[in-house]
């Protein structure tokens, strides 16, 4: 049976403990807040964008033929970019991007394209030692971007999609990321960055724009930004998603600390009064055995 003072230890520890988890919370809060309004101010210009592009792909679609949009039949190489966290403490953050990733590698994909390769880009400290450890073929490791993210790291990534489409080093580009929807609320996404997929009935339907230059030509110096703006758009959507998952799971931390703290403490008190009674016992007893004597 624990004693007092392994009893009482436990309690400092775990009260130390929840010190720690609730400051991380508050930190995870304040850096969750400036995540959300980056993507705030993203998702409106994201959004003008893609219709912009798909106004302008449609009524191109006879005259000006992009190699972005071209389909191919046969696929042989599939680059997948892969974005987790750099630190850990965040749930089951990484962990769900980890199991979508092997499912999409092991399963989804092979039933998709029978005949391609994967190719990894891991983008975050925990990405790359993921895949390292599997040994799964890396062609861009970028650990340690989210300390500070920055758009340089979209330029890291973007000669991959773009250049390897091009060239046909890629017939698909794939993007898995944690979007963040709400606080609480955290879903895993794949996204075709390449080829650029047709626009949908609806998209169909947007108004006619007035260009200046050609279509072809805004079209043409569009595509490369776009491409960009999607991959900018996923690691923002992750970083936002991460501080979300790490302030839930450090307050979930905070909170089951101070539940065990108040059951140790019922503990302490249950083993105090025992030993409260037992001494007060064997004070009695000595008392008795005194008047017996005497």
């Amino acid at each position: 049976m624990a004693t007092l003072r392994d009893i009482r230890r436990r309690i400092v520890a775990v009260r130390n403990t929840a010190q720690i988890t609730s400051a991380m919370r508050m930190v995870a809060a304040a850096k969750l807040r400036k995540a959300q309004n980056a993507i705030i101010a993203a998702r409106p210009y994201a959004a003008k964008v893609g219709e912009i592009l798909q106004s302008l792909a449609q009524a191109e679609r006879y005259s000006f033929v992009h190699p972005f949009f071209e389909e191919r039949e046969d696929v042989r190489n599939v680059l997948l970019i892969v974005v987790a966290s750099d630190r850990g403490l965040c749930g089951s953050f990484n962990t769900n991007v980890f199991k979508a990733a092997q499912y999409y590698i092991e399963r989804k994909l092979p039933e998709e394209f029978p005949k391609a390769k994967v190719h990894i880009i891991a983008v975050g400290k925990r990405a790359v030692q993921y895949f390292q450890r599997r040994r799964e073929h890396i062609v861009c490791a970028l650990p340690d971007v989210f300390h500070r993210l920055e758009f340089k790291t979209v330029l890291q990534i973007a000669p991959y999609v773009g250049d390897g489409f091009i060239n046909g080093e890629y017939d698909r580009v794939f993007v898995l990321y944690n979007e963040f929807r709400s606080i609480l609320r955290q879903e895993v996404r794949r996204k075709q960055i390449l080829p650029i997929e047709t626009p949908s009935q609806r998209q169909r339907e947007i108004g006619d724009y007035i260009y200046e230059p050609s279509r072809a030509e805004i079209l043409e110096a569009l595509l490369p930004q776009y491409i960009n703006l999607q991959i900018w758009s996923a690691l923002l959507e992750s970083h936002a998603a991460e501080h979300a998952a790490r302030m839930v799971a450090m307050d979930n931390a905070t909170t089951n600390a101070r539940d065990l703290i108040a059951a140790l403490q019922l503990e302490y008190n249950k083993a105090r009064q025992a030993a409260i009674t037992k001494e007060m016992l064997e004070i009695v007893g000595g008392a008795e055995a005194l008047r017996a004597q005497g």
